[in-house]
Parts: C-alpha cells; structure tokens; sequence
C-alpha cells in the first residue's frame, strides 16, 4: 500500500539533491531558468530508446542546423534523415519532422502546453508528451521512463513482473508527482535513476531515497524492477550487395518511406527472411557482375528481431547505368545511411577491390 506520507518525505531531500547534483545537460535550462519547450522535445524524442551519451552530438548538430521549430519544419524531409542518420530507430526522424510541421502550421511554431494536446502531435507518446509538459510547461505530468520505473519498482519493492508492473508502477509515480516544481521532480527522478540507482549496482549509501526506500529495506535493492523472461528475438537472414564502379560511385537506393529505416539510404540487398537461401543470393543481385562473397556476415539487432547480413561485392566499369529503383552516388558520406547499412559498407570497403 502506498504511504502518502511518503510524498513528502521523498519529495523534500529528492528535489534538494537535484539541486546540488542536476547533471548538466545542453538541452536542459539553468537553475532558475526557463526551458525552451524546443530544446525539451528535441531531446525527448532523441533519448528516446537512445543513451544520453549518443544523442549529445546529435542534439548539438540539430541545434544548430535548425535552431528553431520553424527552421526544422522548413527542412526537406531527406535533409533531416540525412542528419538523424546513426541515431537509429528511424521512424523519429519522421515523427520530429512531421511533428514541427504540424506546430508550425498548427500551432503557429509554439508547442501546446496541454498534455493531450500534446499527445495528439506525430511521436508524441504518452511519456514523451508528459515530459514535453512537465519540463518545459511546468505542468503537473506523470513522467516515466525506465530510469524512473526502476527507482519506483525499488522505493515501492514492486513484486509484479514487468511489463505486467507497469500500470502499478505509473500509479505509485502519479502519487509522488508534486503540483510544484514538477519538471524539477521528473528530471530528478531520471537522474536519480541514471547515476544513484544504477540497474546492477544501486549506490543506496548516497541515494537521498534509502531512508524510505521498501528495496533498501528488504536487503536486495537491485532485484527490482522483477524482469519477467524475454522472448526470444527470431533470426533473420539476407545479402546486401556492394557494386562499386570504375569511376569510385556505389550503387545504392533508398527504402520506402513506411516501415523499418523508412526513407534511409541502403546498398540493394534481397528480402529479410527467416528462410533465406544463400545459394539463390546472387539470382537477386541488382545488375549483372561477377560477385563474391565475403567470408561471416555483418550481424545487427533490431528491437523484433536479429539479422545477420551476408556481404557480395563486385567492381564494374564506368559508365554503366544504374537500373531501376537504384542510382549511384561517389558522396556516401552525404547519405542518411542506417548503422546496418554504415557495418556493411565498411564491411566491403575492408576487402578492398573486387575483380
């Protein structure tokens, strides 16, 4: 059962801790500050299934491209995949461009300070839309992502599995989450979560929340969140075909605009598949050459399943066209190319010439 006094007991030496020990982060407003509702959403969308670490440069890059809602809305869409390119989980890149459109156009280039207004914008989930408001708007909002279910399956020793715990644990956040300074308590939360209460390693003897922690209590703090048994992520298998031309171009094309790396650049290859057949790779190819395969393959996760990527290569002369669906490029670097795409390539550049 949950203690309401523990909001106050909780909330008081957390939010004093937060002010001592905020990490600095540049999409984040100094202490007193006002957020830039821009800045906020940016970095939300970024961090989402992204570590803070990776989406930096990244946040950096975008910001000073397209330091504003407006200036990113003007962005041709191929420009901003081109940018997001390595980020991953690619369908953000077109959720934020659709997202700044639409504030733009609907809004004016101001983002909604409402939670369901928010929510109603492109990528905008629950979480991302409650952090938007909480953050940036100083709205009361229940903000939870993995680091703050991990602190509150721990002060609350949930015994449910997730995901099967995480109504229950939304429901013990929205009881801690104060009417004051609640974009404060969202971002404390988190840190708390990113630097005190590490997943394997909880520091408790520092933590602000040991007095009231349950998990401290109980002896075993790191045993929650309660993991239930992941599936087992499925095999799948393809080629990926590397055709260089005398005159340094790489024939590549880009994918559809809907499903997985929508819209990002790729060398052609063959169709995923569970039941891949090697031996009928080459019949697939997408012009005619002498092909060879590269010993292994090129192995990459998805968040459904896992891929390993076998490689040919081949040289052919200057001058051939490219066929239909495919064009050629001597500019790779200038392509908004996914990290599977960025692990072949560099596959094939390692084997050098191909003749």
């Amino acid at each position: 059962m949950y203690d309401a006094s523990l909001k106050s007991s909780h909330g008081r030496p957390l939010l004093a801790w937060y002010d001592r020990a905020r990490r600095a982060l540049p999409w984040r407003a100094p202490p007193g500050g006002r957020a830039d509702p821009y800045a906020v959403w940016l970095s939300e969308i970024m961090l989402q299934q992204t570590t803070v670490a990776a989406v930096i440069p990244y946040f950096s890059a975008f910001l000073a491209r397209w330091p504003s809602v407006d200036a990113l809305a003007e962005a041709p869409a191929e420009e901003v995949m081109r940018q997001w390119a390595g980020l991953g989980y690619y369908a953000r890149a077109r959720n934020l461009h659709a997202c700044a459109r639409a504030v733009t156009t609907e809004f004016g280039g101001r983002f909604p300070e409402d939670e369901a207004a928010l929510r109603a914008l492109p990528g905008l989930g629950p979480y991302t839309a409650a952090a938007v408001a909480a953050i940036a708007f100083g709205r009361r909002a229940v903000v939870v992502d993995g680091n703050v279910e991990r602190v509150v399956a721990r002060l609350f020793a949930v015994e449910t599995p997730l995901p099967a715990a995480k109504p229950l644990i939304r429901e013990r956040a929205a009881a801690l989450t104060p009417k004051e300074r609640p974009g404060d308590h969202a971002q404390a939360m988190m840190d708390l979560g990113a630097t005190i209460c590490a997943p394997k390693s909880p520091a408790c003897v520092i933590c602000p929340l040991s007095p009231v922690c349950a998990g401290r209590a109980g002896g075993d703090p790191a045993r929650f969140p309660v993991k239930g048994q992941k599936p087992v992520r499925p095999l799948r298998r393809g080629a990926a075909f590397y055709v260089l031309r005398a005159d340094g171009a790489v024939l590549v094309r880009t994918r559809p605009q809907k499903g997985l790396l929508g819209g990002m650049t790729e060398i052609p290859g063959t169709p995923w598949s569970a039941d891949f057949d090697e031996s009928a790779a080459r019949r697939l190819a997408p012009m005619m050459a002498r092909y060879r395969r590269l010993g292994g393959f090129v192995a990459h996760g998805f968040t459904h399943f896992e891929l390993q990527l076998s490689i040919y290569v081949a040289d052919v002369e200057a001058g051939r066209p490219a066929p239909e669906g495919c064009r050629w490029t001597t500019s790779l670097d200038a392509e908004a190319l996914p990290s599977l795409m960025r692990k072949a390539i560099e596959a094939a550049r390692a084997a050098g010439r191909f003749a």
